[in-house]
């Protein structure tokens, strides 16, 4: 199928930077389509990005060829289950971008035997700089994940799992991996503050040291503690920070949290799971 129709349900953040990563990659505006009862954002997105809105989510599901469904978790059920009966008659496959809600839940709500993918974008792929992990289900065709995987990766890197559970160690990493590096980022920018440089020097020194670190990362064939030996000499500066670091117990700490992220993703799915009374 050489321009599927993709219909978007639910018009965030998330949509409008699938959206815009795929017409950066060629993908014809028009072949897709957003489904939202915000009928202002709807609006504000079709202009933008040109594509086709519709404010039934029916009549936009009988078009697609694909359906990402891009909805808060809390909302999804609702979501779905109305969305059954055109999905059972259409067969897209459909795509879910909603954190913590499982593939099982998911064909119960929609019905037996739909091809669904299941993923987890992270919030820098609203700068097409995502990482996403991805499950298909044994309904998915070779060609179906394919095409979920040209969809998300149009706002960054791309990975399947095979195991479903893997999704709750994803997103204990990436998911919510940002939010890390955001805190490393406030904590240096504080303790450079502390040690007498003015706040914004110390704000844009260590925004450009985390982006050089990354990209040197990103592009080096070198694994990071080869590059970090490299810039931590004997008796010297950061030698004496590393072992401050290790000593304080770093490494067993990012365990720790990630375990706890982890779990919490588990009981959050366990919560989704139960039927809305």
């Amino acid at each position: 199928m050489s321009n599927p129709t993709i219909t978007f349900i639910g018009a965030g953040n998330m949509t409008a930077a699938l959206i815009g990563g795929l017409i950066a990659d060629g993908v014809d505006a028009q072949s897709i389509i957003a489904s939202d009862p915000d009928a202002q954002r709807l609006q504000a997105l079709g202009e933008g990005a040109g594509i086709r809105t519709l404010g039934n989510n029916t009549e936009a599901v009988a078009q697609a060829d694909v359906v990402v469904l891009a909805v808060k978790p809390q909302v999804l059920e609702t979501v779905a289950r109305e969305l059954a009966a055109p999905i059972q008659k259409h067969r897209p496959l459909v795509i879910s971008i909603a954190a913590g809600v499982r593939s099982d839940t998911l064909q119960r709500w929609l019905g037996d035997n739909v091809a669904l993918v299941r993923s987890m974008p992270n919030t820098p792929a609203m700068l097409q700089a995502g990482a996403t992990a991805l499950f298909a289900t044994a309904n998915v065709s070779a060609g179906q994940r394919d095409q979920a995987e040209s969809v998300l990766r149009a706002v960054g890197l791309t990975l399947w799992v095979q195991d479903e559970s893997q999704m709750d160690a994803v997103t204990a990493l990436s998911g919510s991996g940002p939010a890390y590096f955001f805190l490393m980022i406030e904590a240096m920018e504080g303790a450079g503050a502390q040690l007498g440089l003015p706040p914004e020097t110390a704000r844009l020194l260590t925004l450009q040291t985390a982006l050089g670190a990354a990209r040197m990362a990103i592009e080096s064939s070198d694994d990071p503690a080869t590059l970090r030996s490299r810039v931590t000499s004997p008796g010297g500066t950061t030698e004496s920070a590393i072992s401050q670091l290790e000593a304080d117990g770093l490494r067993d700490i990012f365990v720790r949290a990630l375990t706890a992220a982890r779990d919490r993703s588990v009981e959050l799915s366990q919560q989704l799971d139960k039927p809305q009374v």
